[in-house]
């Protein structure tokens, strides 16, 4: 299932205040976290006001997903047979952190088995998203993303990446100083090359200097150039950046959707390629402007 992902947005499951507001906001995806975002001897209370929320609020459209504990924790099991059991029907994927090996997907996509065929639910309707955060977990990630006919996203996560390989930075997502290029074009691409392999999603992760729109938005533009679908957000203020970032300029949408009309008249005449605006297009060319014209229309963009 391809899901649109521009946004994605962070909310503490430990908050209520922000889960209520996360109703409200303009973001593609909104994951309800039980990991960072709440202190270890919150997780508990955390996991039952998650549970809770998602029972009895209405997400509307918006993908949601509960971020449970690593599969290193004790919280894990906790975390993902008591949200799946109680409100397994509310929830469109789970997210697992910190995934270093094929075996955290498999054994979370056992058990997610499991509990929909003890709870009713529809078999393999739940998705996986396995966030990357380290360099056993990049290594692997090409099986990772392969591990699982539920898998829908690969995740960037910057800031335990950047402390397990020692890059000398504090502010997660940001570029540190004395590298003449980018440091996460190597990762970025290589995410991408493996979520492409595997036809799901690769996403970005935050940017922590709530406020610089400037540093979110070159952030953003830079994953979005190398292939990511979409990015991280921890702030309501930083989610209009972001998605104007992933989605097509409306000219450019409107540039691809020519292009495959295009494109499709030359084919039912019988041509192998066409001519558009003085250039000769083929089916590589409509494979492009058809990624293009999807983003567009995941923006709201119609003709």
């Amino acid at each position: 299932m391809s899901r649109s992902r521009r946004t994605c947005h962070a909310v503490p499951g430990s908050n209520e205040r922000f889960i209520a507001k996360a109703t409200g906001l303009d973001a593609d995806e909104i994951f309800l976290d039980l990991e960072d975002a709440v202190a270890p001897n919150e997780k508990d209370s955390a996991r039952e006001r998650v549970i809770a929320a998602l029972r009895s609020t209405d997400f509307g459209d918006t993908t949601v997903v509960v971020r449970v504990n690593g599969t290193d924790t004790p919280h894990y099991y906790k975390d993902l047979i008591a949200v799946v059991e109680a409100a397994g029907d509310r929830l469109d994927a789970v997210m697992v952190p910190k995934v270093r090996t094929p075996g955290d997907v498999e054994m979370t996509d056992k058990l997610l088995t499991q509990i929909e065929l003890a709870s009713g639910f529809e078999v393999g309707r739940i998705g996986i998203e396995a966030q990357i955060e380290d360099a056993t977990g990049l290594v692997a990630c090409e099986a990772i993303a392969l591990a699982s006919p539920r898998m829908e996203t690969l995740i960037f996560g910057p800031g335990d990446y950047s402390a397990s390989i020692g890059i000398p930075i504090t502010t997660i997502g940001a570029a540190p100083a004395g590298y003449p290029g980018d440091h996460l074009n190597y990762v970025y691409s290589r995410l991408v090359v493996a979520a492409r392999a595997a036809g799901i999603q690769a996403i970005d992760g935050p940017y922590g200097r709530v406020g610089d729109d400037d540093g979110l938005r070159e952030r953003a533009r830079l994953a979005r150039a190398l292939g990511m679908d979409g990015k991280w957000t921890i702030h309501p203020g930083q989610i209009a950046i972001v998605n104007e970032v992933f989605s097509p300029e409306r000219e450019q949408w409107e540039r691809a959707e020519a292009m495959l009309a295009a494109y499709r008249d030359a084919h039912d005449a019988g041509h192998g390629a066409a001519t558009f605006e003085g250039e000769m297009i083929d089916e590589a060319n409509r494979k492009m402007a058809e990624r293009i014209a999807e983003a567009g229309r995941a923006a709201g963009y119609a003709k």
